[in-house]
C-alpha cells in the first residue's frame, strides 16, 4: 500500500514515545474518557470496530469492554504499536487498510472513528468513507465520531472537520449526544458525537451477554 505525504508524516510521528501526547496530555485523556463513556452507552459490546488506532491508547481502554474488536488503520506502524500495547488480549483482529476500501459483511454494534476522516483528501472522500461505515453498522448500533472543528482542520490544511462530518452523519443516523472537549491551546478543541442506527433489518441481533 503506497502512502501519500500526509500518511507518511503520520508514520514518522508514530516513531515518538508518546505520539500526539495521547497518554500524557490531560486534554487527550479527557477526550478518551468521553469517547469510552459514549461507547459504553449500551453496556457490554459484542462486536466493535475502531477506525484509526494511532499507538493504541484508546484501543487499550476499549478492548476490555468488547467480546470482539476489529482495529483498522492505514499505517502499518500504528497497527504494530497498538497490537504490542494490547497483546494481553486475544480477541482483537488487526487489519491494515484504507477505510474507503475496508469492508465486512458482518455488522458491528459499535464503530469508533475519531481524528481520522479529516485526513481524506476532500469532502467527497469523507462522504464515501461515511457511507462505507454506515453500511457496516448494525441496526440500533452506535457510531462514535470525534474530530477537531472545521476551522481548526482547515487551518491544518485539511478539507473539513467536525461540523461538516457531523452534518453528513446526521443524514443517515440519529444523533444521540454531542460533547465538546477543550484544552488549554487553540488546537485542543474537539467535538465528539454519538449516533444510533435507527434502521432495523429483518435479521435479529445477537444478544449481549
Amino acid at each position: 500500500m503506497k502512502l501519500d505525504d500526509s500518511y507518511q508524516s503520520l508514520e514518522r510521528e508514530l516513531a515518538a514515545d508518546d505520539p500526539w501526547r495521547l497518554d500524557g496530555n490531560p486534554f487527550e485523556r479527557e477526550r478518551h474518557t468521553q469517547m469510552l463513556r459514549l461507547s459504553l452507552s449500551n453496556g457490554f459490546i459484542t462486536n466493535a470496530l475502531e477506525v484509526g488506532c494511532a499507538a493504541g491508547a484508546f484501543t487499550e481502554k476499549l478492548a476490555p469492554h468488547c467480546e470482539r474488536l476489529t482495529v483498522v488503520d492505514v499505517i502499518p506502524r500504528a497497527i504494530g504499536r497498538a497490537s504490542q500495547r494490547t497483546k494481553r488480549w486475544s480477541h482483537i483482529t488487526w487489519i491494515v487498510s484504507d477505510i474507503q476500501q475496508f469492508s465486512r459483511t458482518e455488522r458491528f454494534d459499535l464503530i469508533v472513528v475519531a481524528e481520522v476522516l479529516y485526513y481524506l483528501h476532500d469532502v467527497a472522500e469523507m462522504r464515501k468513507a461515511i457511507g462505507n461505515l454506515v453500511r457496516m453498522l448494525a441496526p440500533d448500533g452506535h457510531l462514535i465520531f470525534g474530530s477537531a472543528r472545521d476551522a481548526t482542520c482547515q487551518g491544518w490544511g485539511h478539507a473539513a472537520g467536525a461540523e461538516t462530518i457531523i452534518t453528513m452523519l446526521n443524514e443517515t443516523l440519529l444523533e444521540v449526544e454531542r460533547v465538546q472537549c477543550q484544552g488549554g491551546s487553540a488546537n485542543e478543541d474537539c467535538l465528539l458525537a454519538c449516533f444510533r442506527n435507527s434502521i432495523r433489518s429483518s435479521f435479529p441481533l445477537r444478544k449481549r451477554p
